[in-house]
């Protein structure tokens, strides 16, 4: 009888603890995740394996161009993901990721393949109902540097079940300066899952964005 109480009361415990929608660069140990990001001006591949609970290896493959496709430039990397910190409130979670590449880029600006490495912090805070992130990453290469900053507010329209599909509004300011010193601005519908999120929407100037994370 005792045995009952316990497990039932283990089952309402975890019922009740909260949703909370990943913003994590990485997934849990043991597992890998599949990320993409696709506009004009920046496109990415990436997947990675998390060795940890706090850390990940994987590869990257990424390409940017300015509005008019003048400049060019597409970027190899091997990425390291690195949980710093993470603060589980009560119902609310904050991370710190270190994230850095090593690898190779080539472009129509210069000549031939420069080496690369690409360090870069990424800083998330989000409940069941709102989620905000900042980062910035360096790609830094002899002549050929750029710099990408970040930041996104997101809330969802309801709460759902652990097992159920959730639908977001995104707000991105985006700046890359390989682009532009301008930032872009683009509001996306996310929907999110506990294994994956789909999101799609266009910026300002009606460019289409198109995002996807799967962690299996």
């Amino acid at each position: 009888m005792k045995s009952k109480f316990i497990s039932g009361g283990m089952v309402l415990l975890l019922s009740a603890l909260p949703v909370v929608v990943s913003a994590a660069p990485m997934g849990y140990k043991n597992s890998w995740m599949v990320m993409g990001d696709f506009s004009k001006t920046y496109q990415e591949m990436a997947i990675n394996y998390a060795s940890t609970a706090n850390d990940a290896f994987g590869v990257s493959v990424s390409a940017m161009q300015t509005d008019n496709s003048a400049s060019k430039q597409q970027n190899i990397e091997a990425v390291y993901t690195r949980k710093l910190a993470r603060w589980n409130l009560p119902s609310a979670q904050a991370n710190i990721w270190f994230i850095g590449g090593l690898g190779s880029t080539t472009g129509n600006t210069f000549e031939g393949s420069k080496a690369m490495a690409s360090p870069g912090l990424q800083v998330d805070y989000e409940t069941t109902r709102f989620y905000s992130m900042a980062s910035a990453r360096v790609y830094a290469a002899q002549g050929a540097t750029s710099n990408i900053t970040t930041a996104r507010l997101g809330a969802s329209f309801y709460e759902v079940n652990y097992d159920e599909p959730q639908p977001w509004l995104v707000i991105e300011a985006r700046r890359m300066t390989f682009v532009s010193n301008q930032y872009e601005f683009t509001p996306m519908l996310r929907v999110i899952h506990n294994r994956y999120f789909v999101e799609a929407g266009a910026n300002l100037n009606g460019q289409l964005r198109f995002n996807l994370m799967y962690n299996y």
